[in-house]
């Protein structure tokens, strides 16, 4: 079996590198890959090509424009990457047969109340990255192609930067911090998102009627400032020389931190569907988090 990925370079692409290697051969590009192969995503048409000319039995795209607030000031990029680079996959998996696999957001929600969302939540992005992720979401599904589309949030890993090693930073640094405590979610490990791809492509090329959009986080649900809170109490719990004292970190509201994009207040996804359908135990965040810094802070 052949599999595509895309994106191989990001948080969770370089994950799925190790966890893919176990279903076949692997063929992983990302938009610098040396060679005739291209994985330009700001070009959507050029996919097409490549992915004709590997021929996989499985696409996973693990590529997107995800810097939120970028996108409010390029939208063109944005769409081309988020939502018309999807379309060109899911279009030519349908052509070959392939199965899709693809990550969107919770961002394709309007962020209110406090239910966690399910799958078939009304949507109403709030900015043009969700807006984007949400309209690759719909032209996969229009493209009639089998596929899996996993819905995440706060997502992190311990390769490259993330919000629990700024704080970390920070922590060591500063006397005093602030931090966001009016936004809800549950930080998710991509080395999670990698384990739970390939166990649900597994499922799914032998049973099709698994294919369709799930949620897939952590367990559990915390603010930014809970976030905060934690990984600085286990670094100074694991001997790490922290300058913020425990009361000196100040939980404020989304608006003392203004940015382009509005960001949702809930952010919190029901995994029961998941959880029930592929049998699967999704670990509460916790436990990503420490192993992460335990490797961070190594």
């Amino acid at each position: 079996m052949k599999i595509l990925l895309l994106g191989k370079n990001g948080q969770v692409g370089w994950e799925l590198q190790r966890a893919l290697a176990s279903l076949g051969e692997l063929v992983a590009l990302d938009f610098d890959s040396p060679g005739p192969l291209g994985a330009d995503f700001s070009k959507p048409e050029s996919l097409a090509a490549t992915v004709r000319a590997v021929a996989p039995q499985i696409i996973v795209n693990a590529a997107a424009h995800t810097a939120v607030d970028k996108c409010e000031s390029e939208p063109d990029v944005a769409r081309a990457l988020n939502a018309a680079s999807p379309g060109v996959l899911a279009r030519e998996a349908k052509v070959l047969g392939a199965m899709l696999l693809h990550y969107s957001t919770d961002y394709v929600f309007d962020g209110s109340g406090s239910t966690p969302w399910v799958e078939d939540s009304a949507t109403g992005p709030l900015s043009a990255y969700g807006a984007t992720k949400l309209e690759g979401e719909q032209l996969i599904r229009a493209s009639g192609c089998q596929h899996l589309i996993l819905r995440t949030s706060w997502v992190y890993a311990a390769r490259g930067g993330n919000f629990a090693k700024t704080m970390l930073k920070l922590a060591k640094e500063r006397e005093r911090l602030t931090v966001i405590d009016d936004q809800i979610g549950s930080p998710t490990g991509a080395d999670l998102l990698a384990d739970l791809s390939a166990h649900m492509l597994r499922s799914a090329l032998q049973r099709p009627e698994l294919g369709g959009t799930y949620h897939a986080v952590a367990g559990g649900e915390t603010s930014w400032h809970g976030y905060a809170r934690h990984v600085i109490e286990f670094a100074r719990a694991a001997g790490q020389p922290i300058r913020v004292a425990p009361d000196a970190i100040e939980a404020v509201p989304t608006s003392a931190f203004p940015t382009p994009a509005r960001r949702p207040a809930n952010s919190r996804m029901n995994t029961r569907k998941l959880r029930e359908t592929f049998g699967l135990v999704l670990p509460i965040w916790q436990t990503g988090v420490e192993r992460m810094l335990t490797e961070v802070i190594a």
